[in-house]
């Protein structure tokens, strides 16, 4: 039987995901919304919707989202120039310092979890991920947009 790659990547994300939740309880926010601050510190003025595809979530789960990290004060909205109805998304002071911290935790987890691979296999391991990733994207993009999977 073929080893079920899929399952071991969940686990693992999952087991990052509760130390994550666990050491970062005191701010209120999940794993998932950590996600959201990061990225945008990571691109200055993205809007909803491409923060959405970015993430391959959908725009509902982005706008709560989004609706919590305003409310805590981490993140802002700034009015396109052009188009009123376009909000451009920005970290505050006191997200750019939490999104510090986090960066700080996922760089530990990461070399905690890379533990015992040499530079070689860190770089293959990225790479085949990286590979998994687009192919992942690529049929969560066409589920989404009404395709259906024949099993």
């Amino acid at each position: 039987m073929e080893e079920d790659i899929l399952r071991r990547i969940g686990t693992i994300a999952r087991a990052l995901d509760s130390i994550a939740n666990v050491e970062f309880k005191e701010i209120e926010l999940n794993r998932g919304q950590y996600l959201y601050l990061t990225r945008i510190k990571e691109n200055p003025g993205i809007i909803a919707n491409h923060l959405a595809e970015l993430l391959s979530v959908d725009r509902t789960t982005t706008a709560r989202a989004i609706q919590k990290l305003e409310k805590n004060s981490l993140i802002e909205k700034k009015n396109d120039q052009k188009n009123r109805k376009i909000k451009h998304l920005f970290v505050t002071d006191k997200g750019e310092k939490l999104a510090q911290k986090i960066e700080q935790e996922n760089a530990y987890s990461n070399e905690l979890a890379l533990t015992g691979l040499d530079s070689v296999q860190r770089a293959e391991l990225t790479s085949l991920l990286q590979i998994v990733e687009k192919n992942v994207s690529t049929n969560w993009y066409f589920v989404k947009n009404g395709g259906k999977r024949e099993y």
